[in-house]
């Protein structure tokens, strides 16, 4: 049985993070992420991303926060892809509409087609060197399973500045009292004064992939709210994204809206 319930959760995870099978990320997530690591002080030597998938655009603007980032994911493939993005390698799937909305973010860009082929020069050394920093950045890519005390066993890895998680751990938990545990060990990778980041959704129960389908926590604030600042932290910023109906996403994911969350660590729980 957890062979079978490995397969099926590797086949969703991968499937549902694949960027050949999904729009871009919504550009409230990453207008969140950059501002919250460009403005809110959140950085440090270290940061641990828990569960990217094979996307790179959560890391965008953390490259300039942290001195390293570690990405730590399940499956295989997913491991597997990261490892040929940091090499360059061909074939891969074009993250230049997300590396020039981060760019415009940070000042790096400022011209409205997202085509390489018509981005000036200018702006396509900016994206060539955001990229490339991040390439230098992230250090690491690591088997992850967040059900586990320390999530990176068997590594162990000095104590993190910031663990960021988003669109994960509402496929990684079967249950309330699981995602609990889940939070708890995150917090097991943090210093006492680093920080939680969440994006997540609220409101779901399944998921769509082809034929296939998959059951998802169903998530809500208030639950949020008082599981982490239970599990040591302090909730420094919450923002609930209403989610427009467009009824074939709609039945792919039937969340409801978004959540952002960034908790500071205050103490061992």
């Amino acid at each position: 049985m957890q062979a079978v319930r490995n397969d099926v959760f590797s086949s969703h995870t991968a499937s549902r993070r694949s960027p050949t099978l999904h729009q871009e990320p919504r550009l409230e997530d990453k207008e969140a992420l950059s501002s919250v690591q460009m403005e809110g002080g959140v950085k440090g030597d270290l940061m641990v991303d828990i569960g990217p998938g094979p996307a790179i655009y959560q890391e965008l603007s953390a490259c300039e926060a942290f001195k390293e980032i570690t990405a730590a994911d399940y499956t295989d493939r997913n491991r597997e892809y990261l490892e040929k993005w940091r090499k360059n390698e061909p074939g891969l799937f074009d993250w230049t509409p997300a590396l020039k909305f981060v760019c415009d973010l940070e000042g790096r860009s400022a011209h409205h087609s997202d085509h390489p082929s018509l981005l000036p020069a200018c702006v396509v050394g900016k994206i060539a060197e955001k990229e490339e920093k991040l390439r230098k950045t992230l250090k690491r890519v690591v088997p992850c399973d967040v059900t586990k005390s320390n999530p990176l066993h068997p590594l162990v890895l000095p104590k993190a500045n910031c663990v960021l998680t988003v669109g994960c751990l509402e496929c990684a938990c079967k249950d309330e009292v699981a995602y609990k545990n889940v939070i708890k060990n995150l917090s097991s990778l943090l210093k006492v004064g680093g920080h939680l980041i969440i994006g997540s959704i609220l409101g779901s129960t399944i998921f769509r992939c082809g034929n296939k389908e998959f059951s998802l926590i169903n998530l809500s604030e208030p639950f949020l709210r008082k599981v982490i600042t239970d599990t040591g932290f302090v909730i420094e910023d919450l923002e609930v994204l209403p989610r427009e109906f467009d009824k074939p996403m709609f039945d792919i994911c039937n969340h409801t809206s978004g959540i952002f969350i960034l908790a500071k660590k205050v103490k061992d729980v």
